[in-house]
């Protein structure tokens, strides 16, 4: 792409080229920036017109980044605090080697006196971070303990598994032109002829690798959406078919999607032949699924069904881009693995236009990360890794902790008790991303000490930290994007430091220093964070000089890579699964004690499953679509941002609101067996009738810092009414997009 990363601008400025990741968060997706810098300021942001994916374009997050960098309240050097002290604004500033000093010690002492095992390092969701907590934990800590702290892991780590069980392969992504320097243009690039939106906002969430203004993009150039959402989204408006099912039926609308194509002959037999194993099976198990019975699952009529069917079978190429309600759905395995079949068996996996795969080379760069960690340690110690033993089929293939086993384990001491506790990144007191957060807090105060990194103080590290470490923004450091965290090998890019701001530092630079204290035998070779990044080697392997050379590397194009032998390690034809084969007979699955082929069960807590309970609980609820100006809980103290959507918002259809006697704008309570948080009601009628939707990852930084208010972070956080434990066989997925509860009008806030 281009050859200078930095250059002199007018008046003195410095303008340097980098692409954004977090924090501020957001997911990989590596927009494009120029940041102007003057006597070490960051004076302009403004969106890189050369960068091949972005091109110019930048979302309100990103342009409000000058304020996010100089923000009054960012915590801008480390501090601590007595343990007694938890939950008051009784902080003292300290140096980084006080930090350190503090940190390492406490590392060796409950090392030496419980074993490496009683740490566990808490990392959150997207942010450059994710790439880097398992490292603190394994490569640095010593502990085999790493958790996402999410019940069910519900947010991308199932699609990963799931694509890993049936596949063999990283993450099917849009192929959008990412790969190609001549982008739309290219001769050898077709756009889809329809893109299926399943359960996602792209244009919100930029999620995980997929620039979401490319499916805009990709309407012009003359493509057809298909959204399935409870919700009429923004792209649903624009749509030429959107399905609105009842939440939490996805699996049954799938089957009978995949039913309607094979019972009408609209599948590609020669690749079913060739390159899926147990297709018979599953078109039976399939079968059973009609389009009318489909219809009295999901709300959404069999013709309906029909026809988004045969349009996304016969149109040559299409593609899925399928979201977190799939993860967010006990039901999820079996949804997911109804949508690769639809997506492969109507050849439109690794094609033009079509969902593209990476080869074996790039989706094994993620498992590399981690090994040198794990062979850091003993078998045996490696082995008493949290939920391994209860979920190893998700604990197996993202060496990570269960975390519904680790809450249960943080309140029982059984069969170990953590002592000390590492969160990077992860706003777990809010609910950000943790079901029940009351019983996580309670949890977790037992520990003997804990320490927080972020930019801002927040619900978590008020509550719990005895050490915080300030981190820098990407404006602050030196990385790279990988999108989908290695898995999907759509582009690389370079983020670039610019400025400095007080004494913040970046993941890798924490990770670096900390690690030379506690494995200097391991970490000695790293000077520091550049050098660091130039020896962990980039995908297909590229080094960090060669990516910083070009801003941003579009690897090299290869359509159909499993008939090349390049989805297999031994080079043979096919892909990287017990069978060599799609597994839609899963064996996968049936090894770690699930049904090897897919099926409906109807969510846990509906008015189907829990009659009984809807007679309380009439209404079904989902939760966490993203917004334009907000990446989970951080920008709620951005005010540019704040100003655009300053309260949390339950969409409610005006039918089920006139029910309620609730008017626009009321503020009302959100009741479910587990508890009731309120939220302000947006009248509606994108939503359908008896569903409403809450906003979640809500906390207020203009309230009271100390305990009990803690930010109101309880106030109107959704997660505080959600189920812990109640997930999916192989221990992934979990509730949180389909749920029963009731509405009313909260006087006392109206």
């Amino acid at each position: 792409m281009r050859k200078e990363w930095q250059r002199q601008g007018e008046d003195g400025e410095t303008v340097v080229r980098t692409c954004a990741w977090s924090p501020p968060g957001c997911h990989p997706v590596g927009c494009g920036l120029l940041l102007h810098v003057k006597d070490g300021k960051l004076v302009k942001v403004e969106g890189d017109p050369e960068h091949p994916i972005t091109r110019g374009a930048l979302c309100p997050r990103c342009l409000a980044l000058k304020d996010y960098v100089y923000h009054p309240d960012r915590i801008t050097h480390p501090m601590k605090r007595d343990p007694k002290d938890r939950g008051k604004d009784a902080w003292e500033r300290i140096t980084w080697e006080e930090a350190y000093d503090l940190i390492c010690s406490k590392v060796n002492e409950v090392k030496e006196e419980y074993g490496p095992e009683a740490i566990m390092v808490f990392g959150g969701t997207g942010r450059i971070a994710s790439t880097y907590y398992p490292m603190i934990a394994l490569n640095v800590f010593g502990t085999p303990n790493a958790c996402y702290a999410q019940s069910g892991m519900a947010c991308y780590y199932p699609r990963v598994t799931e694509m890993a069980y049936v596949v063999g392969s990283g993450y099917p992504e849009i192929d959008y032109a990412s790969r190609y320097p001549d982008r739309y243009d290219h001769p050898g690039w077709e756009p889809p002829k329809y893109i299926l939106v399943w359960g996602k906002e792209p244009l919100k969430s930029n999620p995980d690798g997929l620039w979401g203004h490319s499916v805009v993009d990709l309407m012009k150039l003359g493509s057809k959406v298909i959204c399935v959402d409870p919700r009429v989204t923004w792209l649903g408006s624009r749509a030429d078919m959107v399905l609105q099912l009842r939440p939490g039926t996805d699996a049954a609308l799938a089957m009978a999607m995949v039913n309607v194509v094979i019972q009408e002959d609209l599948y590609d037999h020669d690749f079913v032949d060739r390159w899926v194993y147990g297709f018979d099976e599953f078109a039976a198990r399939v079968a059973e699924m009609t389009p009318e019975k489909a219809e009295e699952i999901t709300w959404v009529p069999a013709e309906s069904i029909r026809e988004a069917a045969r349009k996304f079978a016969t149109g040559k190429h299409s593609a899925l881009a399928w979201g977190l309600a799939l993860d967010q759905n006990v039901n999820g395995p079996q949804a997911a693995m109804a949508l690769i079949a639809l997506l492969c068996i109507t050849d439109n996996l690794d094609v033009p236009g079509g969902c593209v795969l990476s080869g074996v080379s790039t989706t094994d760069s993620q498992k590399n990360r981690y090994r040198e960690g794990i062979n850091l340690m003993t078998p045996e110690l490696w082995e008493k890794r949290i939920g391994a033993k209860e979920y190893p089929g998700i604990c197996d293939i993202d060496n990570h902790n269960q975390p519904d086993v680790v809450l249960d384990v943080l309140e029982s001491g059984k069969p170990y008790q953590i002592h000390m506790g590492y969160f990077n990144s992860t706003n777990i007191v809010d609910g950000a991303i943790a079901a029940q957060p009351q019983r996580w807090t309670a949890a977790l105060k037992k520990l003997d000490f804990m320490v927080c990194s972020d930019t801002f103080m927040n619900p978590t590290a008020m509550a719990l930290a005895d050490v915080f470490l300030p981190l820098s923004t990407f404006a602050e450091y030196n990385g790279f994007v990988l999108p989908h965290y290695g898995l999907n090998d759509l582009f690389y890019a370079t983020i670039n430091k610019a400025i400095s701001v007080g004494e913040c530092k970046s993941d890798i630079e924490i990770l670096v220093d900390l690690g030379k204290r506690l494995q200097p035998e391991y970490w000695s070779q790293f000077a520091d964070d550049v050098d660091f990044l130039e020896k962990l080697k980039l995908p297909d392997g590229f080094t960090f000089a060669e990516l910083r050379e070009q801003g941003v590397i579009q690897p090299e194009v290869t359509y159909r890579k499993y008939e090349k032998g390049m989805m297999r390690a031994d080079g043979q034809p096919g892909f990287n699964t017990r069978t060599g084969r799609i597994e839609l007979y899963c064996l996968g699955y049936a090894a770690h004690g699930d049904d090897p082929l897919p099926y409906y069960m109807e969510p846990p807590y509906s008015p189907v499953s829990t009659p009984e309970l809807a007679e309380e609980y009439p209404l079904v609820l989902t939760s966490g679509a993203r917004t334009f100006v907000s990446f989970h809980s951080e920008h709620r103290q951005i005010a540019s941002l704040r100003a655009m959507h300053p309260d949390p918002l339950l969409d409610v259809h005006p039918e089920t609101a006139d029910e309620l006697g609730i008017r626009n704008g009321d503020w009302v309570w959100i009741e479910t067996p587990w508890g009731k948080c309120t939220q302000k009601a947006h009248v509606t009628k994108t939503t359908l009738p008896g569903v409403v939707h809450a906003e979640h990852a809500w906390w207020f930084p203009e309230q009271e810092a100390e305990e009990p208010h803690l930010y109101g972070h309880g106030m109107s956080n959704i997660n505080t009414v959600m189920p812990h434990h109640v997930i999916g066989k192989l221990g992934i997925c979990n509730t949180f997009k389909s749920q029963i509860c009731k509405v009313y009008r909260n006087d006392e806030k109206n």
